[in-house]
This record gives C-alpha cells, sequence and structure tokens, in this order.
C-alpha cells in the first residue's frame, strides 16, 4: 500500500551490537533500533546482550529482535530479556510459525526472481508490516538493493523497504515507493556490526529530506477545480 506523500517515513537501524552505536542512531532520529539474535551472521547478538542494548532505547524508540527460524526457546528468551520488543521473522517461518509467538511482528520477504509478495503479503495479514528485502545468502544485511519494480502498487498492508539502502538511494525509495517505514544496516556501517555515526546522520537526514520533497510536490499541484 503506498502511503500518503504527507506521511512521515520511519527509519529502522538494524543490526546494532554497541553501546555507542545504539546512542548515535536514537540521536539520529532512528523510529527503531534492530538487534539480530542469529547465531550465523556476523551482526549477531544474544537475547541478553540485546536486552542490554535495548534497555538504553528512550521512549517511543522501539526495539526489534530479528529471528531466522529460531527455536521456542530463543523467542521466549528474546521476549524475556526484551520484553517490549517487535519481532522480526526473517526465515522461512509460515504465517503460523510467526502467529505462534503472540506477539506483533514484521515478515521479511526475500524479494528473489518470480517472488510474488502479493501473496506472501496476503498469507502473512496478521504482520504488522511486510519487509521487502534482497534475496541474499545469510538472510539480509548483504548490501544488495533487488529490483524495485517487483513491488506491487497494490500491495496491501505497510511496506517497509530494505536491501542494500544507504543515504544516496534512500530518497529515491521513499519518494519512488512511498514505503511506511525503510530499514537499513549495512549501508549506515564501517564494518559488520559496526555503525557509523555520521552515516546514520546522513541516512535519516536523507529520509527527511524525502519526506519534505512528496510533501512539497503536495502542495505545488495546482487545484483540480480551479479554473
Amino acid at each position: 500500500m503506498t502511503e500518503s506523500p504527507l506521511h512521515r517515513t520511519r527509519i529502522k537501524i538494524c543490526g546494532l551490537t554497541r553501546e555507542a552505536d545504539v546512542d548515535a542512531a536514537v540521536e539520529a532520529g532512528a523510529d527503531a533500533i534492530g538487534f539480530v539474535l542469529y547465531d550465523k551472521s556476523p551482526r549477531h547478538v544474544t537475547a541478553a546482550r540485546a536486552g542490554e542494548l535495548a534497555r538504553r532505547l528512550p521512549a517511543f524508540v522501539t526495539p526489534v529482535v530479528l529471528l531466522v527460524n529460531a527455536s521456542a526457546d530463543l523467542r521466549a528468551a528474546a521476549l524475556d530479556h526484551v520484553p517490549n520488543a517487535l519481532l522480526q521473522f526473517h526465515g522461512d517461518e509460515t504465517p503460523a510459525d510467526c502467529a505462534a509467538a503472540g506477539r506483533p511482528y514484521l515478515r521479511a520477504a526475500r524479494m528473489g526472481p518470480g517472488f510474488d509478495l502479493l501473496d506472501f503479503a496476503r498469507a502473512h495479514a496478521s504482520a504488522q508490516a511486510v519487509l521487502a528485502d534482497a534475496l541474499v545468502e545469510g538472510y539480509g544485511g548483504g548490501g544488495h538493493v533487488f529490483d524495485w519494480d517487483l513491488i506491487p502498487a497494490d500491495l496491501p498492508g505497510r511496506l517497509i523497504l530494505s536491501g542494500g539502502l544507504h543515504a544516496g538511494n534512500v530518497g529515491e525509495g521513499v519518494v519512488r515507493l512511498r514505503p511506511w517505514a525503510v530499514d537499513v544496516s549495512s549501508g549506515v556501517e564501517v564494518a559488520k556490526g559496526v555503525k557509523d555515526a555520521d552515516k546514520m546522520r546522513a541516512f535519516c537526514q536523507a529520509v527527511r529530506q524525502a519526506d519534505r520533497e512528496c510533501a512539497d510536490a503536495v502542495v505545488r499541484q495546482p487545484d483540480a477545480g480551479a479554473h
């Protein structure tokens, strides 16, 4: 679903592992901070570590726990250590698997050739949003941009745009697709799991600038009823 041009695009910065990066992401203007609880990821943190980092977040900045085909025990540990977390399912979970947690969740879609995002979104209608990411080895964070033409204009629900975003291209994505939110990881890093404060700030500024451009375009439109 395309958002209104007057919509404020939410910003999620994912894959944080250090206190300083959490603080810098919040200062830059992130609305949500993602912690990766997938042990094969270079950005992996334990549930306990995610809890430590999440406790630094101020009110109205949402912690997001990313899970990949996680066991019930890991899901429980994540919610025990980060009780206010929004879950993000990024593996091969079925709609029933996602719903079984009994918590609000995001569902990641891996946008490979022939993938039907419309059917996927309908199957996961209970998700808070569908996160469209590039199909890469290792379930995300690969810094690759997928073909945005794969996103249907009539996508139901909320769209989170991800996959290879950085300060140089996120504005185009916001203006072109008007997603509910954008998600960045490698595009604001100096090394895997190590964020750069300047890059995070530039990314957030680029999103806000794109929002302003969309709003200005609406203001400049002539009144269709004027003569």
